[in-house]
């Protein structure tokens, strides 16, 4: 539910209110005046009056009852991601990644304590699930976020900690953050994370940090597979040998990039 806001921050309420029911029209994919109003705790009016003035923007269709995120959100979101020097370098090799594993790869970075997929590949029988290019992901139940705050210098990495809540979405994902500390050390001293069906039922991944030579953490990259391709010593020792290479490669890359 959207908060209620007072007299001085009605112009930063409006604001929030706009960008609440963006998120919710790209959450569910489309919405209707009465759906949103619901789920976000407001008027019809209100929400009619935000998406009449996003339809005017551009930045909402109306699909006979229902309203979509629109096409001109793509421009914000490929400028966001070309500024990332990470995006450029990690392309290729991430390509190459998933030639090699056969599976799906996706690319990470960090902003508000939360991760983003700068990019994602998959093969031709990689299992595609929710996530996609511009998926915001937790970072305490995904490969790529774990092996992210592993790396981190304490402070930063104590500084992210704060601000995780450690929702529970499948029965694997760690809970309590004692659990996670020390989850992080060990992912710290072997250079590489596991995600065993923490995020998705089903879904494995192995993460590894991207580090810069001069010793910037940049990102994070991790190779998803179902479990049941995803097992023994494939997924314990195999891939993250491979993923490891791969993220030392693109940091080396990063630091000595050639000329675009």
């Amino acid at each position: 539910m959207v908060r209620e806001n007072t007299p001085e921050q009605v112009s930063i309420g409006a604001t929030e209110r706009s960008f609440a029911i963006l998120e919710q029209l790209s959450e569910d994919d489309g919405a209707g005046i009465s759906e949103l109003a619901e789920t976000l705790g407001l008027s019809k009016s209100t929400v009619y009056n935000h998406l009449q003035t996003l339809t005017q923007l551009g930045y909402v269709i109306q699909d006979e009852e229902e309203y979509r995120i629109g096409l001109q959100f793509l421009s914000f979101g490929d400028q966001a991601r070309q500024r990332h020097k990470l995006y450029h370098v990690a392309k290729p090799e991430t390509d190459s990644l998933v030639e090699e594993v056969g599976e799906r790869a996706q690319v990470m970075v960090e902003e508000h304590g939360k991760g983003v997929y700068i990019y994602q590949t998959l093969a031709d029988q990689g299992v595609k699930t929710d996530s996609h290019i511009g998926t915001v992901v937790n970072l305490h139940a995904t490969a790529v976020g774990k092996s992210y705050l592993a790396h981190l210098p304490d402070d930063q990495r104590e500084a992210v900690l704060d601000q995780i809540r450690l929702q529970q979405l499948t029965p694997q994902t760690v809970d309590d953050m004692d659990r996670l500390r020390q989850e992080l050390a060990d992912v710290a001293e072997q250079g590489y994370a596991l995600n065993d069906e923490e995020r998705t039922v089903g879904m494995r991944a192995v993460g590894a940090p991207v580090i810069s030579d001069d010793g910037e953490l940049l990102g994070s990259i991790s190779v998803s597979g179902p479990k049941t391709r995803m097992n023994d010593t494939w997924f314990r020792e195999d891939v993250p040998e491979i993923v490891r290479q791969s993220a030392r490669i693109i940091g080396i890359k990063a630091t000595y990039p050639h000329p675009r």
